[in-house]
């Protein structure tokens, strides 16, 4: 190949590199329930990706049962998982920085996610979570599965009225 082509062959691909590195995703029709900055190589607002309702709806939704200190039984909660959150908006970084509503914000490491299979939930017993109930958001882990998920750490990484995450 002479060098001429190999040349325009490289700008060409430089193009499009920038494409396919910066995807974008579909832009939210409703009321915004979460945002996402940081470290992720998808977007939809700026340099954010921004989520209504109905977005992490069509998400696979994934259910389990367990105790927690807030509720005085067993409680299902169902929601997309949060490795499929990060993973729709191409997260890299080791830290997951969330903050609720009235800006609590607990730093989650990224390991827990996949571990432990940690729900974003957007149903408690199988009805929308209204804000003044923990809603409508609510990080939780299973804590039946381990008995390791039963501690102040993890009760405490279990954010709700979750508004927004931030990778870094």
């Amino acid at each position: 190949m002479n060098t001429r082509r190999l040349f325009t062959l490289v700008l060409a691909c430089a193009a499009v590199t920038p494409l396919v590195f910066a995807q974008s995703l579909e832009a939210p029709k409703g009321r915004t329930v979460l945002s996402v900055s940081g470290k992720i190589g998808a977007t939809n607002k700026g340099a954010l990706a921004v989520f209504d309702m109905a977005m992490l709806e069509k998400l696979p939704q994934h259910s389990f049962t367990t105790r927690t200190p807030w509720y005085d039984k067993p409680v299902k909660f169902t929601g997309p998982l949060l490795s499929d959150v990060l993973a729709l908006v191409k997260s890299s970084g080791t830290t997951l920085s969330a903050v609720a509503i009235n800006d609590y914000k607990i730093n989650i490491p990224i390991e827990d996610i996949g571990k432990h299979g940690v729900l974003m939930a957007r149903l408690i017993d199988d009805k929308p979570i209204p804000v003044r109930s923990k809603g409508p958001l609510f990080v939780v882990y299973p804590f039946d599965n381990a008995a390791e998920l039963r501690t102040s750490v993890y009760y405490e990484r279990s954010i709700w009225q979750l508004k927004a995450l931030d990778l870094q």
